[in-house]
């Protein structure tokens, strides 16, 4: 029995991410890139934004699509491109690294915890945190190079990861990050 609805945007997805939600129950619906949220507010219960390639601030349509579906309290998890478009949706900025992170034993720190986490990562841009919205804080940062490894709201069930959690980076890690998405579903459908 599937419990929730997933829209699963795609940039460029990465199947293992569909067979993590669906391992917790959800059926997923992968969805065009550049579908207005106005197809998706009501008829899903979660949003998950899919990795991909290529200069973030580049998708000028799909970011503001996003900032339509930030209007909306569903819940949304972002992953690698999806981190970065959610930022600036998020009214961040982004940068192109000087040497790209491409490697599977990324160490990532959880911002206001002694939880450090080995991630799988391929990306040529990052966040700048400095320029997000009060609303928003970082949730990881890179113990190599301090760069930013995700965001999340506040008070809103928004997050995202600059990493890949589908990639059994440590081998598992980061894979309690897809039950957080769930209960911020559950949260939200109380």
């Amino acid at each position: 029995e599937q419990k929730y609805r997933i829209a699963l945007y795609d940039y460029g997805v990465k199947y293992n991410i569909e067979r993590e939600l669906q391992k917790r129950g959800c059926e997923v619906v992968t969805i065009p890139a550049l579908t207005p949220p106005e197809e998706v507010v009501g008829r899903f219960d979660g949003v998950m934004l899919s990795n991909g390639p290529g200069d973030p601030a580049e998708n000028v349509e799909i970011i503001a699509n996003l900032k339509k579906l930030l209007e909306s309290n569903i819940p949304i998890f972002g992953i690698c491109l999806g981190n970065q478009l959610l930022s600036i949706a998020a009214e961040a900025t982004t940068f192109k690294l000087k040497y790209g992170h491409r490697s599977h034993n990324q160490p990532a720190l959880m911002v206001g915890t002694n939880r450090a986490v080995i991630t799988s990562q391929n990306h040529g841009y990052a966040v700048d945190t400095a320029t997000l919205d009060p609303e928003w804080e970082p949730y990881f940062v890179n113990l190599n190079d301090g760069t930013s490894e995700g965001i999340r709201h506040k008070s809103k069930p928004f997050f995202s990861v600059q990493f890949h959690p589908e990639a059994s980076g440590g081998p598992v890690d980061t894979e309690f990050l897809f039950d957080q998405f769930i209960q911020n579903i559950e949260k939200c459908k109380r």
